[in-house]
């Protein structure tokens, strides 16, 4: 009897793609959540947003959301996807 074929196993992600990746999607994240929040709270300034206390928690508490969520629901954050280092 014939084996049925055993897919292929993927080829592991090298790990400057994937600390690049997070590095990116880091900057990526907080200069979004940071602009945003800060529109919101009146915290820019003429050389982008200066964020303190709850503002800045709200900002760091997106970031934890957009890794985890990306991550486990999405299949990979944006660089992630962009890079192939899934």
């Amino acid at each position: 009897m014939s084996s049925p074929a055993q897919p292929a196993a993927p080829k592991p992600v090298s790990t400057w793609r994937k600390v690049f990746a997070a590095i990116l999607d880091f900057i990526f994240i907080f200069a979004i959540s940071g602009y945003v929040v800060a529109s919101i709270t009146g915290n820019t300034t003429e050389s982008g947003f200066d964020l303190k206390g709850g503002p800045a928690f709200i900002v760091f508490a997106i970031i934890i959301l957009y890794f985890i969520l990306f991550t486990r629901y999405l299949g990979g954050t944006i660089f992630q996807r962009l890079l192939r280092a899934r």
